[in-house]
């Protein structure tokens, strides 16, 4: 029997994360994973390779309007490269984490693992074989996997962002079922792909959980395109008739039937906790597959048992599913674990991120969530047709919203569609982790001509004087 400080159950975010700062803290480490490579969906199936088929997606519609800026080009698109492309990306990410472990000392033993009772952990190899791992510490982090609506069968024509990734196939038509980041990334790539899109949101706009403002200029920029939005509207059932796919859906204007090549399901993830022994520790508690935590240690009822990522749920509030939150967790847990005083994470400022074009970014507050708060609200906007750099790139659509309080000037929010929002994001974030004000946010002196100014002039927005509308 192996003992360790602690054993880690997922090598994604959060779990590598976690074992490399344990593994620096000087604890003795191991992370169980029971696919072949470490990553997890991320790195493997998520974050890297969807944004490696976006950037495919973005370099040929540059090239394709080339000519506008001087660069003539007739671009093909070769989508067997796209996907060797998106696999390299992936598998030299990969590679990377095998090499932070064994740098950091971390070990991994390739298996299934369970929970087996306190401080155990039954791990099944690929050859059937169970060895056993002892750990003072255990962190739970096994992720989560595409979520499907029940009575959806998965198959040629059907497929989960999990099946779409490995598509070597542009088709003539495809609906998206779900208007989150996940749906919305996909229909960007395949309509510039040169595929005839319609989202599908049960919801009443695309990006739910965005400000309102911010949603309602993405689902123009997607109109612009050629993207078609179904929002307010349920699907009933999904039928496969040889090469077509018919999906009937309701909405407010009555019943339609869509028909398309390809259907893909993107209506969220479900947490990974089937099968991981979580009834051998009743002080575990569970809800609807996620498993609670104290917001404040990330501990789960058990003291020596954590869980991070997007396996997790807070009481009383939602826990985004994103890689980079499980990243802070699993830093958070191996410093606490390795008796450290960590900042325990602030929820209120964990960034969105969507990846489409136009990009999406925010952090923080929306103006609706802020003003349910008690707080009473002021707000700046600015949009890119009026910043030099985004005329410059051709991509001048869009807009810095800012939120902030009336009564000390404190910046709640920033929400931002247009390009590069999910780079600019992070001068906002390092700005709010600071309680930054409007006033002290445009007395940074920003370099022109950037993108960044427009936070400049948003933030004068706030106190109703911007220079350059």
């Amino acid at each position: 029997m192996a003992t360790y400080d602690l054993a880690i159950i997922g090598s994604g975010p959060g779990g590598y994360v976690c074992a490399i700062r344990a593994g620096q803290n000087g604890l003795k480490t191991v992370v169980i994973e029971k696919d072949p490579r470490v990553g997890g969906t991320c790195t493997l199936r998520g974050c890297i390779p969807t944004k490696a088929i976006l950037h495919s997606a973005d370099v040929f519609d540059e090239a394709k309007h080339g000519a506008s800026i001087g660069v003539k080009a007739n671009p093909e698109l070769d989508m067997e490269q796209v996907r060797k492309f998106k696999e390299d990306v992936a598998g030299k990410s990969s590679k990377g984490i095998d090499f932070l472990f064994r740098k950091n000392k971390v070990e991994r033993i390739h298996g299934h693992g369970r929970l087996a009772g306190p401080g155990r952990i039954n791990v099944t190899g690929p050859d059937g074989k169970v060895q056993v791992v002892e750990a003072k510490h255990i962190v739970l982090a096994t992720g989560s996997a595409p979520r499907l609506i029940p009575g959806l069968t998965l198959g040629p024509r059907v497929m989960t962002s999990d099946e779409l990734l490995e598509n070597v196939v542009v088709p003539m038509r495809l609906i998206v079922l779900g208007a989150g980041a996940v749906g919305c990334e996909f229909a960007s790539a395949y309509r510039r792909f040169g595929s005839e899109v319609t989202l599908v949101e049960m919801l009443p706009r695309l990006l739910p959980i965005e400000d309102e403002d911010i949603s309602a200029e993405f689902e123009k920029a997607f109109r612009r395109r050629g993207i078609k939005s179904l929002t307010s509207a349920k699907l009933e059932k999904v039928e496969v008739a040889g090469e077509v796919v018919k999906a009937t859906v309701s909405s407010s204007k009555g019943t339609e039937v869509l028909e398309a090549d390809l259907f893909l399901c993107a209506v969220g993830r479900r947490p990974v906790s089937e099968d991981v022994g979580l009834d051998k520790n009743p002080a575990i508690k569970v809800e609807r597959g996620f498993v609670m935590v104290d917001p404040k240690t990330l501990l789960t009822g058990d003291p020596l048992v954590s869980a991070i990522g997007d396996l997790v749920a807070l009481p009383g509030r939602p826990h985004p599913q994103l890689a980079h939150l499980a990243f802070v967790e699993g830093e958070f847990v191996a410093d606490r674990i390795a008796g450290k005083k960590p900042h325990a994470v602030n929820y209120d400022l964990v960034p969105g991120a969507t990846y489409s074009e136009p990009e999406v970014a925010s952090v923080g507050l929306t103006e609706k969530l802020a003003k349910e708060r008690g707080y009473k609200v002021k707000v700046g906007t600015f949009p890119f047709s009026a910043n030099g750099k985004a005329r410059i790139l051709g991509a001048a659509e869009g807009l810095v919203k800012v939120v902030a309080e009336e009564k000390y000037d404190e910046v709640l929010g920033v929400h931002i569609i247009g390009p590069r929002a999910t780079e600019l994001i992070s001068d906002a974030c390092s700005l709010l982790r600071l309680e930054t004000t409007s006033e002290e946010m445009l007395q940074v002196m920003r370099p022109h001509p950037t993108l960044s100014e427009a936070l400049t002039e948003a933030a004068l927005g706030v106190r109703g004087k911007p220079l350059h509308i």
